[in-house]
């Protein structure tokens, strides 16, 4: 097998018929995958969509409802639906799973990530597959994931996977609009190369995200040494395929970096929307930041400090320009941070080991 810990998110489009019901048909099939697979040997975890669509589907509400209304009504009635034919279809398999509901905020400080984190390898450490979602019911606009691709690269992130499978209804990333016969698909993306010309800032016909927010998760996750593989779902035995090192599969692959990077520096990568403030520096630190070698940032580098924070918050780091660097966990209250602006001899404001650059 070419992997042996994976990621698995299946999208919306992947689990439902055009009419907005459950294709248990197909949901059947990409359990006979994925259990094929478990029995192989392959630590799996899956982030699953389609609890939206299967309320709906359920309810068949027309009246005109707010739209966070609802996602909660819809998700509350689907993910029961959905994760009872995920129980069922795997006990046939002879496998257990087990439902992993999670909301924005649980990934807001190092103690609730890691109490996520511990869960799921409890389940994983006995043969339990954990089916995450996010937790609609609960969730409100301003701290939902952007989507589940959102999600299910925080989720690779935090349980270490080799790789991480986004199943779309499409191929992958094309050099063109997919509707257009002479289009192709980018079958291999490298750390930097810019394929913004490509992207499409449309969205799914039942999910909540498109390629636009599928390529830049990806990146961010390649970037921490995890392979991306945005795939056809709808594809016949497509994750068998995928991880068999003899098939050619038609998909786009993120090539992760070499570099490793530490459990605590892939928390802060994905922390930015919890920070409480901002750290200002000069254009020598900006460029030290950024440079080959690794560097902490010192508060000789600093020039402004915008909110209040304690110390082990998250911040924000900017360059002059207010263009942002990173982000990273402060060894300072805001207070101490101003007291020091510039001054030379301290130590780090943010500490390398803590610090996470764009």
């Amino acid at each position: 097998m070419r992997f042996k810990k994976i990621a698995v998110k299946i999208g919306s489009n992947v689990l439902t018929r055009s009419d907005g019901t459950l294709d248990i048909t197909h949901m059947s099939a990409l359990v006979d995958q994925i259990s094929h697979l478990h029995k192989k040997g392959v630590e799996i975890v899956m982030i699953s969509s389609g609890a939206v669509a299967s309320g709906r589907s359920v309810l068949g509400i027309h009246k005109k409802m707010d739209v966070v209304d609802q996602r909660q009504l819809f998700s509350a009635v689907g993910q029961a639906k959905l994760i009872n034919h995920y129980y069922d279809l795997f006990r046939e398999h002879g496998i257990v799973v087990g439902q992993v509901l999670t909301t924005k905020e649980n990934f807001s400080s190092r103690r609730l990530y890691l109490n996520q984190r511990n869960c799921m390898r409890v389940m994983l450490d006995n043969n339990v597959i954990p089916i995450v979602n996010e937790n609609d019911a609960v969730s409100v606009s301003e701290l939902m994931f952007t989507d589940n691709d959102e999600l299910s690269g925080l989720i690779a992130s935090m349980m270490d996977m080799q790789a991480l499978v986004i199943l779309s209804n499409i191929d992958g990333i094309y050099n063109g609009s997919p509707a257009e016969p002479e289009s192709k698909v980018i079958l291999r993306i490298e750390k930097g190369q810019d394929i913004s010309d490509y992207i499409q800032n449309t969205k799914s016909t039942f999910g909540r995200g498109g390629m636009l927010t599928k390529t830049t998760i990806a990146r961010k996750i390649a970037d921490q040494g995890i392979e991306v593989i945005i795939a056809n779902g709808k594809r016949e035995n497509i994750l068998i395929q995928l991880l068999d090192k003899k098939s050619e599969v038609v998909s786009t692959h993120f090539v992760a970096s070499p570099a490793e990077v530490s459990s605590v520096k892939k928390w802060i990568a994905h922390s930015e929307g919890f920070a409480k403030g901002e750290i200002h520096v000069n254009e020598n630190a900006a460029k030290a930041l950024i440079g080959e070698k690794v560097v902490s940032l010192l508060p000789i580098g600093a020039i402004k400090i915008v909110g209040d924070f304690e110390k082990d918050d998250i911040v924000r780091i900017l360059d002059p320009d207010g263009l942002l660097l990173g982000v990273g966990k402060v060894q300072y209250d805001s207070g101490k941070a101003r007291e020091l602006l510039g001054k030379k001899n301290q130590k780090p404001l943010v500490h390398c080991d803590y610090l996470y650059l764009e």
